[in-house]
């Protein structure tokens, strides 16, 4: 989905992505891929995103989810291993809410979709400069630290 621009982000709380809190990995992109999101606290949702190829850290996110004016934003940065910054000082990404539907919900460039309680897909809108824009899958299922 596309954000349009006079599109008005429909209603929502945190409370329709409580299922989208805890520890989870997956693969994806030749990696291993882990993300963890916190509860929810004063009015946002937390989390960290980390890739790893052949046993080396890649690149991290860091983010957060947060109820403003009777919708959701999200917003994240990314981060080389050494965690220098991808964006500028003050800049960040930012996806504005499109919809919600039971199990699924769709931010310009990114959807979460819960499959059970312990398995949900991430749907993440690649822009390219030189080649058109592809959506990457990431499946994730909930981890358990042994």
């Amino acid at each position: 989905m596309f954000w349009k621009e006079g599109t008005i982000s429909p209603a929502a709380d945190l409370q329709v992505i409580d299922w989208l809190t805890g520890h989870w990995r997956g693969e994806a992109m030749g990696g291993v891929t882990e993300e963890i999101w916190s509860p929810t606290m004063a009015g946002s949702k937390m989390f960290s995103f980390k890739m790893a190829i052949k046993e080396e850290v890649i690149f991290y996110e860091f983010g957060a989810m947060s109820q403003e004016n009777g919708t959701l934003v999200l917003r994240l940065k990314h981060f080389n291993a050494d965690l220098k910054g991808w964006e500028e000082k003050d800049e960040r990404e930012e996806f504005r809410l499109i919809k919600v539907t039971p199990g699924k919900v769709f931010f310009d460039g990114f959807t979460f979709e819960k499959i059970s309680e312990n398995e949900i897909n991430m749907y993440v809108l690649m822009e390219h400069k030189d080649k058109p824009s592809e959506e990457l899958k990431f499946n994730y299922k909930r981890y358990i630290s042994k």
